[in-house]
This record gives structure tokens, C-alpha cells and sequence, in this order.
């Protein structure tokens, strides 16, 4: 029972449907492919550099977090769309429209629904509000110890399912594209995580993420015209000659199985839609920007490259069809120039080699890399910020601690981090990855999304409400995963689930949403009366700005 339990857990620990889950699992490792170990190692030595300048520039605690608060709107658009578009963006919503067609089209919009509500209800007054963490914005007229500990473990939660995801993908992905072991690439991106984290802290990590979002932007577009260009640059033609052989004919454009239960496919929406606006590492790249202006445009700006990225992902999974589909040698089994590469949940790679030939299969094949250790190093950042700023300078030191001191911490903090990464990432190897992004989002949208909102939004939250609606969804997302069929059943072995569904955002918010409201409104203490009359001095800072460095020392 104990090893079945510790599965469960380990699958929890597994962000859902990250599509590229069949692509990263099951592999077997391949002869090595040096075009993109040297296209890689250009990229690492291009990063090493700016890590090396970067640590010049990290002395205080804003450097380290915000990166002095420096970064333009345009910068940090892209790298907000560089955390957003992961590795299982590339392969697996490429693999989706592949398999599915327009499903994978619906899929991606509900990603993309996220960002009109960071941008209209929250980029601003996060700016104003927030320093280093979203829990300063919490925690800001409430109890801070609390308050900071409940966002605190929050936060660590979601960014450990979505590290030790990537850490099983990196793996994976490099022992099926690179030919490297398994343990060679987990350790390869636990160790250059550390050391952008570590010596560059958010200036490094930003930059990386920069130069992996324009590359990955660049690799797509350069894929998507080569495809393109067989068909005329007409998706009319394409359109017509994909659904010809397509096995779901003229179906292939229309809603299909994502839409046959319509309660998972509104709670992934939710999740998808509400748990963008709650992922810390996401939310985290606000406090970097001048001003609440340059926050606004973070989002257009990344909401521009984001939208642009899915309709060239969309285009590549079509031509996928007509010139992977179609192509014996690259069906499982097949080979690409003497590689055996793997399944159509690799079919960006397999259009990448018939359209580009092995120089762009091994710069496609770097990206990938890229993008997962650009990733990584934003997600261990955002979870050494709050083990650091926020348990360990506001909850244990309660605001007493140097800039010297938590720099220090969160520094350990950030190797303790990778290290974990790196011993999950090992002993996860056999993991089914199959349920990735979705429970990730599922829980920050129950978790995170309900607290920070009405602390923004709603004067009556309390201390006591924020912790309960806050644990609240924390633990229901959670248990409605592991009382799903995907784990009680599939893992565990049980005969039938207990939860009927597998997406918990639609059932785990309104607990969060109810619960913070009912023990809010109950709360008749002195403490709760002083926080509601608190709210005015919030609500002026979040307009104007006033003091927005002083809010996480309120």
C-alpha cells in the first residue's frame, strides 16, 4: 500500500496534460545527435556570459528578485512569454493538432484566456501593491507571519509540480533528441539552473528567458514557412488536403473530444484560464518593470507573442499531417536520418528534419532543451523567493533580516531546490507524465487566484478567511486529483474513483471563493475590523502607486 501511495503522490506531483507526455515517456536512448549539442552549448555558453555580467549587477535583494526592477515592458514581455511557451507547448499542442485537430485549437485558447485578466484586473495593482512576491500583495493589510506561510507553501506547491515535470521531461526529451543518459541530462539542467539562479538571480534568468523565447519563436516561424511553402502558402489548400487523409476526415475541424464532458472541459478551461493569473513565477516577473505602465505592457506585449506562437504551433501541427503523416519513415518505429526519433507526439521534430534536414532538427532539438532549463530557472527562482522574502525575512526574522542574510538563503535555497529537482527527476524517471499543466494551474487557480484576487479586489477578506479559503483550495485540488480515476484508480488500483472528474478547478475555486467569504464575514474580532478599514489605504496605493515599495513592509 505504501508503494502505491508514494506513486499517488508522485503522480500529484505531475502538472496535468502536458501533451508531450507520450513524447518524453517510453524512450530509448539514441545515437548522439551532434548538431544539437553544439547548437546547445553555443546557447549555454551564450547564457554563461550573460550570468557572469549578470552577477556583477545582482547586490541587493531587488537585483537578486526583480532584477532592480529594471526591465523594460518590452523585455519583459518576452519573457513572460518565454516562461508561458514551456517544451510542452512546442511538442505536445503541436502533437494535439496533429491528433485532434481543432480540439487543439480550443486547448490552446484556453491557455490564451488568461491574459486579459492578469492585464485588466491585476498587472497594475500587482506592480503597485507587490515588491518581490505576489505574497506581498496577500499579506499586505493582513497578519503577515500567516498569511505569508499559507501563499508561501502555495507557491512551493505549484512550483514543485511544475519543476519535477520538467525535470522528467528534460530527461526524457534529451535522451530521446541528444542521445545523452538520463541522469546526464537531469543533472546537466538541475546544475545550469543553480548557477543562473544563483550567481545572476532574476537578471540572468530574465535574459535567458529572453534569448529562448526569441529562438523558440524564431525556430517555429522558420519551420512553419519551410512547411508552408509546400502548399502554396495557402491554408485553404492546406486545410483541404489535411482533412483528405486526416483519419477524422472533415471532423478534423470541428470540437471533438475535449467537448464530450462538458464539466471537464469547463474546470480545464477554469484551471487553464484563472491559474495563469495564479502561477508565482509568472506573476513574480511583474515586480521587475519600472512602473505599473510598463507592467501593462508586459502583458500586451506577451499576450502578442503568445497568440502569435499558437497559430504558428496550429500551422505546423496541419502540415504535420500531410508531410510526417504521410512519410513512412517517420512513424513509430520509422527513422530519421539513422535516428529513431519517436511517435507523432514528436511530430515538431519530425516536421522540423523533412522540411529543414538535420541542421534545423538540431536546433529545434536545443530549443527544446532551452526552453526547459529557461523554465526551470524561473520556477526555482519564484520558489526560493519564498522560502527567502517570505518565510525566512518576513515570517522567522519578521522583517529584521539583511539584505546579506536572505540574499544568502535564498542562494541555498535555489541549490537545495535544484538538487531536489535533481533527485525527483531521477527517481521519477518511470513516471507517467501524462497529466501535466493542467493540475499545475488547477491548484494555483484554487489556491493562489482566490486569496489574491479578493485581497485586491474585496476589503471585507480577512486573516481568517484568507487562510482558510487559501488551505482550502490547496487541499480540495489536490484530493480531487488523487480521488480521480487517474490516480485512485489507475495507480492506486481501486476498483472505481471517488471523484468522478479530473480537472479539480471547477469544484475546488468555489470552495476557496465560499470559504474565504463565509469565515471573513464571521469574523467579528478587533484584528478583522482593523484589516476591512485597512482596505482604503490599500485601494489608494493599488490606484496611484504611492509607496508600493513600503507595501511588503506594511
Amino acid at each position: 500500500m505504501m508503494r502505491k501511495l508514494t506513486a499517488a503522490l508522485a503522480l500529484l506531483s505531475l502538472p496535468v496534460l502536458a501533451l508531450a507526455a507520450d513524447a518524453v515517456g517510453a524512450t530509448e536512448k539514441q545515437a548522439t545527435n551532434w548538431h544539437a549539442i553544439i547548437m546547445f552549448c553555443v546557447f549555454v555558453a551564450l547564457t554563461m556570459g550573460i550570468t557572469y555580467w549578470a552577477a556583477s549587477r545582482t547586490k541587493s535583494t531587488a537585483d537578486f528578485y526583480t532584477a532592480g526592477g529594471g526591465i523594460t515592458g518590452f523585455q519583459n514581455g518576452l519573457a513572460i512569454a518565454g516562461d508561458y511557451m514551456s517544451a510542452a507547448t512546442l511538442l505536445g499542442l503541436t502533437a494535439m493538432v496533429y491528433t485532434q485537430g481543432y480540439d487543439g485549437y480550443i486547448y490552446m485558447l484556453c491557455f490564451f484566456a488568461g491574459w486579459p485578466i492578469i492585464l485588466f484586473l491585476m498587472a497594475e495593482r500587482l506592480r503597485n501593491l507587490g515588491r518581490f512576491t505576489f505574497s506581498d500583495i496577500t499579506a499586505y493589510r493582513l497578519d503577515q507571519g500567516k498569511v505569508r506561510t499559507m501563499a508561501a507553501i502555495s507557491s512551493l506547491t505549484v512550483v514543485c509540480f511544475y519543476l519535477i515535470a520538467q525535470m522528467v521531461g528534460a530527461g526524457q526529451l534529451i535522451k530521446l533528441l541528444f542521445g545523452l543518459d538520463y541522469n546526464v541530462a537531469i543533472f546537466a539542467v538541475g546544475i545550469l539552473m543553480m548557477v543562473y539562479v544563483t550567481f545572476g538571480g532574476m537578471v540572468a534568468t530574465t535574459w535567458v528567458q529572453i534569448i529562448k523565447a526569441v529562438m523558440l519563436l524564431s525556430g517555429g516561424t522558420l519551420v512553419m514557412i519551410l512547411a508552408m511553402s509546400q502548399f502554396g502558402f495557402s491554408f485553404t489548400t492546406l486545410m483541404e488536403k489535411a482533412t483528405a487523409v486526416h483519419k477524422l476526415g472533415d471532423k478534423l475541424m470541428y470540437p471533438g473530444a475535449l467537448l464530450k464532458d462538458p464539466v471537464t472541459a469547463i474546470s480545464l478551461g477554469l484551471g487553464l484560464m484563472f491559474g495563469t493569473a495564479g502561477l508565482p513565477h509568472i506573476l513574480m516577473r511583474f515586480f521587475t518593470v519600472t512602473d505599473a505602465k510598463e507592467a501593462r505592457k508586459s502583458v500586451l506585449y506577451a499576450s502578442g507573442f503568445v497568440a502569435y506562437f499558437f497559430n504558428v504551433i496550429f500551422l505546423m501541427g496541419l502540415a504535420g499531417i500531410l508531410i510526417v503523416g504521410q512519410n513512412p519513415e517517420f512513424f513509430e518505429g520509422g527513422t530519421v536520418g539513422g535516428k529513431l526519433i519517436g511517435g507523432g507526439n514528436m511530430v515538431a521534430m519530425h516536421l522540423a528534419k523533412a522540411v529543414g534536414g538535420n541542421m534545423l532538427l538540431g536546433f529545434l532539438a536545443a530549443v527544446a532543451f532551452a526552453t526547459i532549463l529557461a523554465v526551470v530557472s524561473g520556477l526555482a527562482l519564484a520558489g526560493a523567493s519564498a522560502i527567502s522574502h517570505d518565510i525566512y525575512a518576513r515570517v522567522i526574522k519578521k522583517g529584521q533580516a539583511s539584505e546579506a542574510a536572505e540574499i544568502r538563503v535564498s542562494k541555498i535555497a535555489t541549490i537545495c531546490l535544484g538538487f531536489v529537482a535533481i533527485i525527483l527527476g531521477i527517481l521519477f524517471e518511470k513516471q507517467n507524465i501524462a497529466f501535466m499543466v493542467g493540475l499545475a494551474f488547477g491548484v494555483a487557480a484554487a489556491a493562489n487566484f482566490p486569496v489574491l484576487i479578493l485581497s485586491m479586489y474585496w476589503k471585507g477578506l480577512t486573516t481568517r478567511g484568507a487562510l482558510v479559503g487559501g488551505y482550502s483550495g490547496l487541499v480540495s485540488a489536490v484530493l480531487f486529483v488523487l480521488f480521480s480515476k487517474s490516480v485512485w484508480v489507475d495507480v492506486l488500483g481501486n476498483k472505481a474513483a471517488l471523484f468522478p472528474y479530473t480537472q479539480p478547478a471547477l469544484f475546488a475555486m468555489p470552495i476557496a471563493f465560499i470559504l474565504a467569504y463565509i469565515f471573513s464575514k464571521t469574523d467579528s474580532s478587533v484584528r478583522a475590523r482593523e484589516e476591512v478599514e485597512a482596505f482604503e489605504d490599500q485601494y489608494v496605493r493599488a490606484q496611484t502607486g504611492f509607496g508600493a515599495a513600503a507595501a511588503s513592509s506594511h
